[in-house]
């Protein structure tokens, strides 16, 4: 049962993900987004220790501190990264390949260093969430090509694979609420010194605190606390394609509430998207020869 319901919490975690650029939009108009990225890991691991602490189900027993490090190394890192290309080559490109790149290096990742090979069905859900992930944000007019942006990008989805591959072995022998209450704390004091360096006024307006609680309650302790629970069950390369219904919900959001327009090539991509984590849901339900094949 754990094995069949792991996509879903996964998919539901993605949605979660995807209301962070609607929530961001309605941020007050002096929030910096790398402070709000900051904000958001800071409440959400404050938000998380306290429930650990609630449930008592912190125990360090055994603890990988080494493997802990990288995975909130990573997590820190793909959150200036992400920003920075995002503000240096705009939002479509920025987010494709940003995030279209974390499912292939997360199965190259795993290639490598798991010596486990993605199924046939994993590299066609991904191919076509991917291409319809490209044909979503061509509707955005303004596209700035900047290598120094693409590589930011690719830099933010290695570091998303990178955290998807480092958990999942943590996720393995740890409770998933202690791993990503201790990863997402550590993270924090990472991305600590942009709270000082950036102004940080607009956070006590009450739309500046609705912001931060939701980002970092829901899209972030949530979120990341229901992609760990089933991160436990499937590959990281699965778990990482099916993320990319962030950027659906992220798009239907922005035609629901912030008025946005998506031209009919946008609606194909989400189909596609849709076909994709489709397909690759049906096929995780499956035993798990179907998931990935040995090398």
């Amino acid at each position: 049962m754990k094995e069949k319901l792991a996509p879903i919490l996964i998919l539901i975690a993605a949605i979660l993900w995807g209301t962070t650029g609607t929530t961001q939009a309605l941020a007050p108009e002096t929030a910096h987004p790398i402070a709000i990225g900051a904000t958001r890991l800071a409440v959400g691991g404050i938000f998380l220790v306290v429930l650990v602490l609630i449930m008592g189900k912190f125990n360090f027993k055994d603890w990988p501190i080494k493997t802990t490090i990288w995975a909130s190394l990573s997590m820190a890192l793909y959150q200036p990264l992400f920003f920075t290309a995002v503000s240096i080559t705009g939002v479509a490109i920025g987010t494709v390949v940003a995030i279209g790149s974390a499912p292939i290096l997360s199965g190259l990742l795993e290639w490598l260093y798991l010596k486990i090979r993605p199924s046939k069905v994993w590299w066609y859900s991904t191919a076509l969430s991917i291409l319809g992930c490209l044909m979503l944000f061509s509707n955005k007019e303004s596209v700035y090509v900047d290598p120094v942006g693409i590589i930011m990008a690719l830099g933010a989805g290695l570091s998303f694979a990178s955290y998807a591959l480092i958990s999942r072995n943590l996720v393995k022998n740890h409770s998933p609420l202690s791993v990503v209450a201790i990863v997402f704390t550590l993270s924090a004091l990472y991305l600590s010194p942009f709270l000082f360096i950036y102004d940080m006024s607009w956070i006590t307006s009450f739309r500046g605190v609705s912001v931060s609680l939701q980002l970092g309650i829901m899209a972030t302790g949530v979120a990341y606390f229901l992609f760990s629970k089933g991160l436990a069950h499937v590959s990281s390369s699965t778990a990482v394609t099916l993320a990319l219904a962030e950027p659906l919900t992220a798009a239907l959001l922005g035609v629901l509430i912030l008025g946005e327009y998506l031209n009919v090539t946008s609606w194909v991509g989400i189909s596609l998207l849709m076909l994709g984590i489709g397909i690759l849901i049906a096929s995780s339900n499956g035993p798990r020869s179907k998931d990935v094949e040995a090398q």
